[in-house]
Protein backbone atom coordinates (compact mmCIF):
# COMPACT_ATOMS: atom_id res chain seq x y z
CA UNK A 1 0.00 0.00 0.00
CA UNK A 2 2.35 2.51 0.62
CA UNK A 3 4.62 2.10 -2.54
CA UNK A 4 1.23 2.06 -4.12
CA UNK A 5 0.46 5.35 -2.81
CA UNK A 6 4.65 6.80 -3.51
CA UNK A 7 4.10 5.35 -6.80
CA UNK A 8 1.02 7.07 -7.72
CA UNK A 9 2.15 10.41 -6.44
CA UNK A 10 5.10 10.69 -8.20
CA UNK A 11 3.30 9.50 -11.56
CA UNK A 12 0.72 12.76 -11.01
CA UNK A 13 3.66 14.87 -10.86
CA UNK A 14 6.48 13.19 -12.63
CA UNK A 15 10.34 13.58 -12.68
CA UNK A 16 10.10 16.25 -15.32
CA UNK A 17 8.09 19.57 -16.85
CA UNK A 18 6.38 22.15 -14.55
CA UNK A 19 5.32 19.68 -11.58
CA UNK A 20 8.70 18.51 -10.90
CA UNK A 21 10.17 21.18 -10.82
CA UNK A 22 7.81 22.89 -8.52
CA UNK A 23 8.08 19.32 -5.96
CA UNK A 24 11.53 19.88 -5.94
CA UNK A 25 11.60 23.69 -5.14
CA UNK A 26 8.74 23.19 -2.69
CA UNK A 27 10.99 20.54 -1.14
CA UNK A 28 13.71 23.01 -1.35
CA UNK A 29 12.01 25.43 1.04
CA UNK A 30 11.29 22.60 3.55
CA UNK A 31 14.33 21.51 3.79
CA UNK A 32 15.63 25.09 4.43
CA UNK A 33 12.69 25.31 7.28
CA UNK A 34 14.12 22.67 8.50
CA UNK A 35 17.43 23.53 9.02
CA UNK A 36 16.24 27.14 10.48
CA UNK A 37 13.89 25.51 12.92
CA UNK A 38 15.99 22.33 14.09
CA UNK A 39 19.31 23.87 13.62
CA UNK A 40 21.33 20.85 13.45
CA UNK A 41 25.23 19.95 13.74
CA UNK A 42 27.35 17.65 12.71
CA UNK A 43 26.54 15.70 16.08
CA UNK A 44 22.63 15.67 15.54
CA UNK A 45 21.05 12.29 15.52
CA UNK A 46 17.97 12.08 13.28
CA UNK A 47 15.44 9.67 12.44
CA UNK A 48 13.23 10.60 8.92
CA UNK A 49 9.87 7.87 9.61
CA UNK A 50 8.06 6.82 6.45
CA UNK A 51 10.65 7.40 3.54
CA UNK A 52 10.04 6.87 0.32
CA UNK A 53 11.27 3.67 -1.54
CA UNK A 54 10.64 6.01 -4.88
CA UNK A 55 13.51 7.18 -6.35
CA UNK A 56 13.42 10.54 -8.16
CA UNK A 57 14.46 13.62 -7.92
CA UNK A 58 12.54 15.29 -4.83
CA UNK A 59 11.64 12.56 -3.31
CA UNK A 60 13.57 11.90 -0.03
CA UNK A 61 15.32 15.41 -0.67
CA UNK A 62 16.51 16.25 3.13
CA UNK A 63 18.12 12.88 2.69
CA UNK A 64 19.70 14.09 -0.77
CA UNK A 65 20.86 17.68 0.94
CA UNK A 66 21.79 16.72 4.12
CA UNK A 67 25.67 16.73 4.85
CA UNK A 68 26.36 14.62 7.70
CA UNK A 69 24.23 11.45 6.28
CA UNK A 70 26.41 8.90 8.63
CA UNK A 71 23.91 10.39 11.68
CA UNK A 72 20.92 9.87 10.01
CA UNK A 73 18.46 6.89 10.29
CA UNK A 74 15.33 6.19 8.32
CA UNK A 75 12.62 3.73 8.26
CA UNK A 76 9.52 3.02 6.41
CA UNK A 77 6.62 0.24 5.61
CA UNK A 78 8.28 -1.47 2.60
CA UNK A 79 11.56 -3.08 2.09
CA UNK A 80 13.44 -0.04 1.46
CA UNK A 81 15.83 -1.98 -1.36
CA UNK A 82 16.04 1.43 -3.52
CA UNK A 83 16.17 3.87 -0.37
CA UNK A 84 18.98 1.50 0.61
CA UNK A 85 20.78 1.59 -2.93
CA UNK A 86 20.23 5.37 -2.91
CA UNK A 87 21.48 6.09 0.39
CA UNK A 88 23.62 2.98 1.49
CA UNK A 89 25.36 4.94 4.52
CA UNK A 90 21.74 5.86 6.08
CA UNK A 91 20.45 3.05 8.55
CA UNK A 92 16.85 1.84 7.20
CA UNK A 93 14.25 -0.35 9.62
CA UNK A 94 11.17 -1.45 8.08
CA UNK A 95 8.19 -1.05 10.49
CA UNK A 96 4.44 -1.94 10.93
CA UNK A 97 1.49 0.41 9.88
CA UNK A 98 0.11 1.83 13.29
CA UNK A 99 2.84 0.03 15.91
CA UNK A 100 4.96 1.37 17.80
CA UNK A 101 8.05 2.71 15.86
CA UNK A 102 10.86 0.24 17.42
CA UNK A 103 13.18 2.76 19.14
CA UNK A 104 13.67 3.40 22.44
CA UNK A 105 11.93 6.98 23.99
CA UNK A 106 14.41 9.43 23.35
CA UNK A 107 16.65 8.07 20.75
CA UNK A 108 17.50 10.56 18.65
CA UNK A 109 17.62 14.32 18.79
CA UNK A 110 14.93 14.52 16.13
CA UNK A 111 12.23 12.71 14.28
CA UNK A 112 11.33 13.94 11.12
CA UNK A 113 8.30 13.16 8.81
CA UNK A 114 7.50 14.68 5.32
CA UNK A 115 4.28 13.22 3.65
CA UNK A 116 3.44 10.93 6.06
CA UNK A 117 0.88 12.45 8.44
CA UNK A 118 -1.95 12.38 5.81
CA UNK A 119 -1.61 8.91 5.42
CA UNK A 120 -2.07 7.45 8.73
CA UNK A 121 -5.51 7.56 9.03
CA UNK A 122 -7.69 8.70 11.58
CA UNK A 123 -7.55 11.29 14.00
CA UNK A 124 -6.91 9.11 16.76
CA UNK A 125 -4.14 7.14 14.99
CA UNK A 126 -2.96 10.73 13.64
CA UNK A 127 -2.81 11.90 17.13
CA UNK A 128 -0.74 8.53 18.11
CA UNK A 129 1.54 9.20 15.29
CA UNK A 130 2.70 12.62 16.68
CA UNK A 131 3.11 11.08 20.36
CA UNK A 132 4.85 8.47 18.74
CA UNK A 133 7.50 10.67 17.18
CA UNK A 134 7.80 12.83 20.25
CA UNK A 135 8.40 9.56 22.30
CA UNK A 136 11.76 8.89 20.41
CA UNK A 137 12.83 12.17 19.95
CA UNK A 138 13.56 15.42 21.90
CA UNK A 139 12.34 17.59 18.73
CA UNK A 140 10.07 16.59 15.90
CA UNK A 141 9.73 18.20 12.56
CA UNK A 142 6.76 17.06 9.84
CA UNK A 143 5.19 18.58 6.65
CA UNK A 144 2.29 17.53 5.28
CA UNK A 145 0.67 18.59 1.72
CA UNK A 146 -1.50 21.95 2.38
CA UNK A 147 -5.40 21.55 1.59
CA UNK A 148 -5.76 24.83 -0.01
CA UNK A 149 -2.95 25.07 -2.47
CA UNK A 150 -4.49 25.44 -5.57
CA UNK A 151 -3.54 21.73 -6.90
CA UNK A 152 -4.43 18.86 -5.09
CA UNK A 153 -1.12 17.26 -4.19
CA UNK A 154 -2.43 13.42 -4.84
CA UNK A 155 -4.52 13.32 -7.71
CA UNK A 156 -4.02 16.86 -9.74
CA UNK A 157 -7.55 18.19 -9.24
CA UNK A 158 -7.87 21.85 -8.93
CA UNK A 159 -9.65 23.84 -6.97
CA UNK A 160 -12.81 21.25 -5.90
CA UNK A 161 -10.61 19.69 -3.16
CA UNK A 162 -11.15 22.83 -1.21
CA UNK A 163 -14.41 21.13 0.30
CA UNK A 164 -15.46 17.94 0.88
CA UNK A 165 -18.53 17.32 -1.89
CA UNK A 166 -16.59 19.62 -4.24
CA UNK A 167 -13.67 16.97 -3.71
CA UNK A 168 -15.50 13.79 -3.78
CA UNK A 169 -17.49 15.06 -7.09
CA UNK A 170 -13.99 15.56 -8.83
CA UNK A 171 -12.82 12.27 -7.65
CA UNK A 172 -15.49 10.20 -8.35
CA UNK A 173 -15.75 11.78 -12.19
CA UNK A 174 -11.87 11.07 -12.52
CA UNK A 175 -11.86 7.50 -10.94
CA UNK A 176 -10.18 8.03 -7.93
CA UNK A 177 -12.18 7.38 -5.38
CA UNK A 178 -9.79 5.28 -3.40
CA UNK A 179 -8.30 9.22 -2.20
CA UNK A 180 -11.36 9.78 -0.60
CA UNK A 181 -10.90 6.37 1.68
CA UNK A 182 -9.60 7.99 5.44
CA UNK A 183 -6.93 5.46 5.73
CA UNK A 184 -5.74 6.51 2.16
CA UNK A 185 -5.72 10.54 2.46
CA UNK A 186 -7.17 13.34 4.81
CA UNK A 187 -6.23 16.70 3.30
CA UNK A 188 -4.86 18.48 6.13
CA UNK A 189 -5.42 22.43 6.93
CA UNK A 190 -3.59 24.30 9.73
CA UNK A 191 -6.72 23.96 11.90
CA UNK A 192 -6.12 20.12 11.72
CA UNK A 193 -2.76 20.08 12.25
CA UNK A 194 -3.01 22.54 15.11
CA UNK A 195 -5.46 20.24 16.53
CA UNK A 196 -3.19 17.50 16.60
CA UNK A 197 -0.26 18.88 17.85
CA UNK A 198 0.33 19.78 21.77
CA UNK A 199 0.42 23.17 23.31
CA UNK A 200 3.69 24.98 22.54
CA UNK A 201 4.06 23.97 19.09
CA UNK A 202 4.94 25.80 15.97
CA UNK A 203 2.95 25.59 12.88
CA UNK A 204 3.44 27.19 9.83
CA UNK A 205 3.18 27.51 6.00
CA UNK A 206 6.51 25.94 3.88
CA UNK A 207 6.85 24.89 0.44
CA UNK A 208 6.12 27.30 -2.54
CA UNK A 209 5.05 30.25 -0.79
CA UNK A 210 1.87 31.36 -2.37
CA UNK A 211 0.17 32.95 1.55
CA UNK A 212 -2.46 31.37 2.52
CA UNK A 213 -2.82 28.83 -0.46
CA UNK A 214 1.10 27.73 0.10
CA UNK A 215 1.89 24.38 -0.92
CA UNK A 216 2.74 22.94 2.67
CA UNK A 217 2.24 23.04 6.25
CA UNK A 218 5.12 22.04 8.79
CA UNK A 219 4.95 21.29 12.41
CA UNK A 220 7.88 21.78 14.87
CA UNK A 221 7.97 20.46 18.73
CA UNK A 222 11.22 21.42 20.55
CA UNK A 223 10.45 19.13 23.39
CA UNK A 224 13.91 20.41 25.48
CA UNK A 225 13.20 24.68 25.19
CA UNK A 226 9.23 24.60 25.38
CA UNK A 227 7.87 23.68 29.34
CA UNK A 228 4.47 24.02 27.65
CA UNK A 229 5.56 20.51 26.35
Amino acid sequence: MPETIDTEYYEVVGETGLAGKLLLKARERMAADFMALVAPDASTTILDVGVSDVQMRGANHLESVYPHKARMNACGLGAGAEFRKAFPEIAYTQIVPNEPLPFGDKAFDVAVANAVLEHVGSTEKQRAFVSELMRVAHKVFLTVPHRYFPVEHHTAIPVLHFSDPTFRLGCRLLKKERWLREENLILMTQSRLRALAPTGAKIGRTGLPLGPFSSNLYLFIDQENDRSL
